[in-house]
């Protein structure tokens, strides 16, 4: 009996899997999507808050979290932010640049995903949604080694290759479920534990639901035994602790952190624009000018309303009291509080929230081209393995790069067009 076999069947139709097909299949391979949401590409329609930065052309291995970099680094380089910007623009995605990052001039995240289905269809990739794969192995097969089998609701695939690039577990929503992960070990691989990343922190505090929803330019800077990791922009308060671009660029740390039980504190500079000795400086001088306002009064227009409100009771000053009440020793301790500003961080917010994760498939087990030591024909993309990026692009390029590597290499390997008869 002949068995339809595809010259590679990609797991999951995400960024790195559309990528992967596409490449395979320019190379001539015949090419089999199984995506188990409704359609393909659904984490990026919401990328960007739907505008999907795309890529960042500002490069350094700092942007790039995981156990080794330096084995990340030849991917990058061999499809980089000028290789994607190309792709994107032959494809039909117009380019638009702001501070380097990039997104499409449409900005719409709709026009990546759309333009890349649209461009694996136009190759002939088959592509199957609402398809849930319940288990991946390989069977051998007459005359012709092995092949990769995926079991799923709505039947059995096979592919000379396949690539597995379901996401990690950050959005589950849209897709990444953390399915991929067992698939990768019923291989053999082994997985570093995987804990969320670019995601908010819970602090400890009661004054949080006071500061909930009060943004404020400044640097966090997250203490975790003698390390110390560092950002600066927008901070955002919630009720359950902080949030804003800066934190969430720092937020695995604290996620690894606290899962191996080691305490994580945050100290937050919330007016980093002065140094202290000019801050306690402009402190003293309003309270000498406003002395008959309230010391409440006397900052206004320095923070937040709601952060003097607080910086002020947890200094012990009363609010009400008049400005004049208070001299250089108290501008000298608000300054402290403000400068400062140390909380404990207990948790983070869960994979609901965040955009990556950190963990998986470690690179030493996979090639250049992605290809897995241990399984040859087998290539894992994308978020399941260990490299997460930080805000700005770096994550959507590392999809970028993985997937265009394993697709290029199984492009060179098992195009065929080949059927082959099942072993019975």
């Amino acid at each position: 009996m002949k068995k339809q076999v595809f010259d590679t069947v990609v797991v999951g139709g995400g960024a790195s899997g559309l990528i992967a097909a596409i490449f395979s299949a320019r190379k001539g391979c015949r090419v089999l999507i199984l995506e188990q949401k409704d359609k393909l590409c659904k984490k990026i329609y919401a990328t960007g808050n739907g505008k999907c930065n795309f890529t960042n052309k500002d490069w350094q291995a700092s942007y790039f979290r995981g156990s080794d970099f330096s084995l990340a680094e030849p991917v990058l380089r061999s499809f980089s932010f000028v290789d994607t910007l190309a792709f994107f623009k032959e494809i039909g995605v117009y380019p638009k640049e702001r501070n380097g990052y990039y997104y499409p001039a449409s900005e719409q995240a709709s026009s990546v995903a759309e333009n890349l289905v649209r461009e694996a269809k136009r190759l002939g990739v088959e592509c199957m949604t609402g398809v849930k794969v319940n288990r991946v192995y390989r069977e051998p097969y007459i005359d012709s080694g092995t092949v990769f089998v995926a079991e799923t609701d709505a039947g059995i695939y096979r592919g000379r290759s396949m690539v597995l690039s379901t996401g990690g577990k950050a959005s589950p929503a849209h897709g990444s479920d953390g399915s991929g992960y067992p698939f990768a070990k019923s291989f053999g691989h082994t997985v570093i534990p995987v804990f969320p990343a670019i995601v908010q922190l819970k602090a400890d505090g009661k004054f949080f639901k006071t500061l909930a929803g009060v943004r404020t330019d400044g640097r966090v800077t997250l203490h975790i035994g003698k390390e110390t990791y560092s950002e600066e922009g927008e901070l955002l308060f919630a009720a359950y602790g902080l949030s804003g671009i800066p934190v969430m660029q720092v937020s695995r740390f604290a996620s690894v952190a606290l899962a191996n039980k080691i305490p994580v504190t945050a100290e937050l500079d919330l007016f980093s624009v002065l140094k202290e000795r000019e801050l306690t400086e402009e402190i003293a001088r309003r309270f000498r000018i406003m002395k008959e306002n309230t010391a409440e009064e006397a900052l206004a227009g320095l923070c937040n309303h709601k952060l003097n409100y607080v910086m002020l009771q947890l200094c012990g000053m009363e609010p009400t009291k008049k400005a004049g009440s208070y001299g250089q020793k108290e501008a000298v301790t608000l300054t402290e509080k403000i400068k400062h500003f140390t909380v404990k961080i207990t948790d983070t917010n869960g994979f609901e929230q965040a955009q990556a994760c950190t963990g998986g498939v470690p690179l030493n087990e996979l090639t250049e081209s992605m290809e897995s030591r241990l399984v040859t024909g087998l290539f894992i993309t994308g978020e399941l393995a260990d490299i997460d990026g930080t805000c700005g692009g770096y994550n959507l390029q590392w999809a970028w790069s993985s997937g265009a590597a394993a697709g290029k290499k199984i492009g060179g390997t098992y195009a065929s067009h080949s059927t082959v008869e099942t072993k019975h």
